[in-house]
């Protein structure tokens, strides 16, 4: 097949050489076949399908079919005999081929950046046999490129920002914009950037979109946003090329090039002396042109003075003077500070710290407030004896005016911290004396509030703690201990109980007490008490045996003397109790109270445990007599089933769901009674068939079977053993003697002579209507 391609590269002439050349696109190739030369002999072959391309402009807009090319055969005589038939990407559709001739066309409109290129192929078939005259060959059509799209930036806008005060060519971003177009055709992908708006502070780099800084010292302060218009051109920015704008927008960033200044030189703020401490005196506000970071400032204040301090608010960058101590009018009215603020963060490439700094002069003026009178101590602490006398000074207050009026205080007590009134108070002097007796064992200290006024309006309070002192005012006596035991084998010197004292009073040495038995004791005594030393004594023995029977009890009084001044004395008496003991001394027996007491049972106790017995006994009584009623009763319940209220049977047929009114036993019992008014709603009532109605009355009352069988089984109901003893409802079911309206069968109406007469069936009530239609009426002429 000779493929013959015009292009727009190559002179006709010189294509038509190439073809002459190949043999007409006919591959010819060479093998070996013996020596020639260097040993080798060439026999040339003849070759297959050439490769080969063509080439077609895209954006096509004539309204023709494109021409692409001629495919031809070489086996093809020109007799119409052979067919050419295509194949491949776009075959039939963008690409058709004329099956005679072998011209190939382009059917539609081609864009290179869609498809570059289209790989096909064709082959020469014998019309009438259908054989393949050479096999398939392949070929490429390739698009050429035209420019016919304009450069496109990767983003619009862009945003960037550069530090102010930058040098002139520093950096600030790189804009890309692509060409759908061949870059490597031509110079329709090639492009040039340039910049339309932002001269003359910024400039781009024509080849690589490169966007610079060209102004020096551009202050952030005076304009801080720049708008730049960046140009993309093709064809290397030569007339006729297709172009693309985008946006940067560029922000100038914050350095710390300004410092921060006070707009006044002198603030003036104006408290009261009652300020309290931590309270705020006022805020300063220096101003920064600059931001964020660079624009947060420092406040000190540099006199050499505590009562005030200031510190940095952070959001606002304000100065807050706060109290640290009290004012005080009276010593001084005005105070006068220095303050000094700074940036905290700096930039040593403009300005030195010292430039950075500014200051300024506080004054704060201090009002007079007039203000309660001051306790000259915080607290005070006073001593009195538990029996001084009533009016007694204990003590003094003393609180000024700290106004420069100086008034005259006055003095009282807080009652609510004395609701006793133990102490009172001189109004003019502040002396506090007592106004009632002390016990120091009943309340050792006295916590009480003194108030210092001025003209009945400020007041002040300060506390003052009362220490009752000790005096030697109460006696010892026995600490827990009233009674001992003996054994009748006792022997002389045996020790049988020791006893301790205690003393309500608190001296300061400590306690000591002496013990010996009483004066009036001593004569004939029986025990003896032997002082130890150590705030105990030994109650002894003073002679062996002792009876029991003879005298059971002895009282031994001890005197207890404690060893302050002055001293105090009593005399305890102790109860010895005489018990049988064994050998070994331990006791057996007492008598009739110490064997209770030895026992571990008091008289309490034994009340308590004859209560539980009385009351056990009680319970036990009540459960018996309960018991005894439930197996009375128990006999009487024979069955499950019994029931002991209302029972309503539903044995009767009735008269269906309209019948409301259930059958009446009693009726059976007493025919006679029978209610007028009370009608079934399943049968006519007498009013409209009276004769029915007293028929079957009548009916009812001479039927006496009914009678007889209730008072049979009446009989046999009250003579049957296992029938329960108490009133009871028996039930039976009666079916009766037969239907007074006879015999409604119609199984002998055959032997009938006559035809039967049914028209009384309508007397019936409407149940039997339907049987009424069916034979009450007389036949018709036509049945």
């Amino acid at each position: 097949i000779i493929i013959n391609c015009f292009s727009s590269l190559f002179p006709l002439d010189t294509w038509r050489s190439t073809l002459r050349t190949t043999g007409g696109l006919r591959r010819t190739g060479w093998e070996h076949t013996g020596t020639a030369g260097d040993g080798l002999s060439l026999r040339r072959s003849k070759r297959g399908w050439m490769w080969n391309q063509f080439f077609l402009l895209e954006e096509y807009t004539g309204s023709d079919d494109q021409y692409v090319g001629k495919l031809h055969s070489d086996k093809d005589r020109e007799d119409g005999t052979v067919r050419y038939v295509l194949t491949g990407e776009g075959a039939g559709t963008i690409f058709v081929i004329d099956e005679n001739s072998g011209d190939l066309h382009a059917t539609r409109r081609l864009d290179r950046e869609e498809k570059a290129s289209y790989t096909l192929s064709a082959k020469a078939v014998d019309k009438l046999t259908g054989r393949d005259l050479e096999g398939p060959s392949q070929f490429t059509i390739k698009i050429h490129d035209i420019n016919d799209n304009e450069p496109k930036f990767t983003k619009d806008p862009y945003i960037a920002s550069v530090q102010e005060m930058a040098d002139v060519g520093t950096f600030v971003v790189q804009v890309t914009a692509t060409d759908a177009d061949d870059s490597t055709y031509g110079n329709s992908a090639k492009v040039v950037y340039s910049i339309l708006q932002g001269q003359p502070y910024f400039s781009v780099e024509p080849e690589t979109g490169i966007i610079r800084t060209a102004l020096p010292n551009m202050n952030r302060e005076v304009r801080e946003h720049y708008q730049v218009v960046i140009q993309a051109k093709d064809m290397a920015g030569q007339m006729g090329g297709l172009s693309g704008t985008t946006t940067v927008n560029i922000t100038l960033l914050d350095i710390n090039n300004n410092p921060p200044r006070f707009p006044q030189g002198v603030y003036q703020f104006t408290v009261p002396e009652s300020l309290e401490p931590g309270s705020t005196i006022g805020m300063l506000k220096a101003t920064d042109a600059d931001t964020g970071k660079n624009a947060e400032m420092e406040y000190t204040i540099m006199d050499d003075q505590d009562m005030f301090q200031i510190s940095t608010k952070g959001i606002t960058q304000e100065g807050v003077i706060t109290l640290t101590k009290t004012l005080d009018y009276e010593k001084r009215k005005i105070h006068t500070l220095r303050v000094q603020v700074e940036n905290v963060y700096l930039d040593p490439r403009f300005h030195s710290r010292e430039s950075f700094r500014d200051t300024a002069t506080v004054k704060v003026v201090v009002e007079d407030v007039d203000e309660p009178p001051v306790f000259k101590r915080p607290a005070y602490i006073m001593e009195v004896k538990e029996n001084a006398e009533i009016g007694t000074i204990i003590g003094s207050v003393s609180a000024v005016d700290p106004d420069a009026s100086r008034n005259i205080v006055k003095y009282l007590i807080d009652w609510r911290t004395d609701m006793d009134h133990v102490f009172n108070i001189h109004p003019n002097n502040g002396s506090v004396y007592i106004s009632r007796p002390l016990d120091r064992e009943e309340q050792a200290w006295h916590n009480i509030s003194v108030q210092a006024t001025e003209n009945n309006s400020l007041m002040s309070h300060v506390p003052v703690y009362v220490r009752v002192l000790d005096v030697n005012d109460n006696a010892p006596t026995f600490d827990n201990v009233d009674e001992a035991f003996v054994c009748e084998n006792a022997k002389a010197g045996q020790r049988i109980q020791t006893v301790s004292a205690s003393d309500a009073d608190q001296p300061a040495g400590g306690h000591r007490f002496f013990f010996s038995l009483a004066p009036e004791a001593s004569v004939n005594a029986n025990f003896t008490v032997r002082d130890n030393k150590d705030n105990t004594a030994s109650v002894v023995t003073v002679r062996s045996g002792y009876s029991r029977v003879q005298k059971s009890v002895y009282l031994v009084p001890v005197v207890i003397a404690d060893g302050d001044f002055p001293v105090q004395s009593s005399t305890n008496t102790l109860t010895v109790r005489v018990c049988s003991c064994d050998r070994d001394g331990n006791m057996k027996q007492c008598n009739s109270e110490a064997f209770t007491l030895a026992a571990g049972l008091s008289t309490g106790a034994l009340v308590a445990i004859l209560l539980c017995v009385i009351i056990l006994l009680m319970i036990v009584v009540l459960f018996t007599a309960l018991r005894s009623q439930r197996e009375k009763m128990e006999p009487l319940i024979i069955s499950k089933e019994d029931v002991r209220d209302n029972v309503v049977s539903y044995n009767d047929e009735g008269g269906g769901e309209e019948d409301t009114q259930a059958f009446d036993i009693g009726t059976l019992r007493n025919p006679e009674v029978i209610e007028d008014t009370k009608h079934r709603r399943d049968i006519i009532p007498d009013s409209l068939y009276p004769s029915t109605r007293r028929l079957a009355a009548t009916a009812a009352r001479d039927n006496t079977d009914v009678q007889d069988f209730i008072a049979q089984r009446l009989q046999e109901n009250d003579s049957d053993p296992a029938a329960p003893p108490y009133d009871s409802l028996a039930t039976y079911a009666y079916e009766g003697s037969g239907s007074v309206a006879e015999s409604l069968s119609s199984l002998e109406s055959v032997s009938s002579e006559g035809l039967q007469d049914y028209n009384y069936l309508s007397e019936w009530g409407p149940r039997f209507k339907k049987l009424a239609d069916m034979y009450g009426g007389e036949e018709s002429e036509d049945s």
